[in-house]
């Protein structure tokens, strides 16, 4: 079979673990600045399908699409040290405050320029928790969509065969490609950095990023034409700027808050069949669960 053209949809996000007073501006977007930028979670879930997918199809390529400020290249490295073949960079002030409306459509735009057979991303980003963007893209792309995928079993130039991982059991379905599949934190775990990945790859930057950079890394990088991180601007795609940033974006947060869970009151069980069944009905008529 032919390879196949992958494009994995990954994001920088804060880390919401460290979530503090001062990680929400005015506007009520994310000051991200005041957060520890990471690699979501998922959308490493969804690189190690892509890049298995790689390694059964002679051909293929993986690259990453990730949109935000210049610090995001750094997520792309990080896949090219895992085994992606590169990554584009969608970085312009206009995109700044874009919520998943806004975020899908500047996606899915950049998107219609690299023509891939397969769109792959993770379920949602920890940052906001919406799982909207990966179907928005596909409906924008008019294409088929597989949710909640676990493992994709299969795949050829034509179809996908794909492991769903669902809130009462398990689903095997079919899919015709091109399609975006969108994957679960179930999935295997992504595989850690290539030694001799990170060897050739540490000095790879993208277009910003390469501005203030000395005569010698400009003399390396022109000699090395794959440490060359593709970065478009609002005018390398062709979309309505309306429908972009804040101007796009419908959704307004209003406010965010840590919110800590304490046990106030314990109770210590017997071990015998009678405490636990005792402590399940108590569960179920109270709501906790069921």
């Amino acid at each position: 079979m032919k390879g196949l053209k992958i494009v994995v949809l990954a994001k920088q996000v804060p880390d919401t673990r460290n979530v503090g007073k001062d990680a929400m501006k005015a506007d009520g977007t994310v000051n991200r600045a005041a957060l520890p930028a990471i690699f979501n979670p998922e959308d490493l879930n969804a690189l190690e399908q892509a890049l298995r997918i790689k390694d059964h199809n002679e051909g293929s390529t993986v690259h990453i699409l990730t949109m935000g400020p210049g610090r995001a290249a750094e997520i792309i490295r990080e896949a090219m040290f895992r085994g992606a073949d590169g990554g584009y960079l969608l970085s312009d002030r206009a995109f700044a405050g874009s919520d998943t409306l806004a975020t899908s459509y500047a996606l899915s735009c950049a998107l219609r320029n690299l023509s891939a057979d397969l769109i792959i991303c993770g379920r949602q980003a920890i940052d906001g928790d919406t799982a909207q963007v990966g179907p928005q893209v596909a409906e924008k792309l008019g294409l088929p969509q597989v949710t909640y995928a676990e493992e994709i079993l299969a795949c050829n130039e034509k179809q996908l065969t794909i492991r769903r991982r669902l809130e009462r059991g398990i689903e095997v379905v079919t899919c015709p490609v091109p399609a975006v599949i969108t994957v679960n934190g179930s999935a295997a775990p992504c595989r850690p950095r290539n030694a001799r990945r990170v060897m050739k790859y540490k000095y790879a930057k993208a277009t910003s990023e390469v501005q203030n950079a000395d005569e010698d890394y400009i003399s390396m990088i022109n000699q090395r034409p794959y440490l060359k991180i593709t970065e478009w601007s609002v005018n390398d795609i062709t979309c309505e700027a309306k429908d972009l940033g804040l101007s796009g974006s419908p959704t307004k947060v209003k406010t965010i808050e840590n919110v800590v869970f304490q046990a106030k009151e314990a109770k210590v069980l017997e071990a015998s069949d009678e405490a636990i069944d005792a402590m399940m009905k108590e569960l179920i008529i109270n709501h906790t669960i069921g």
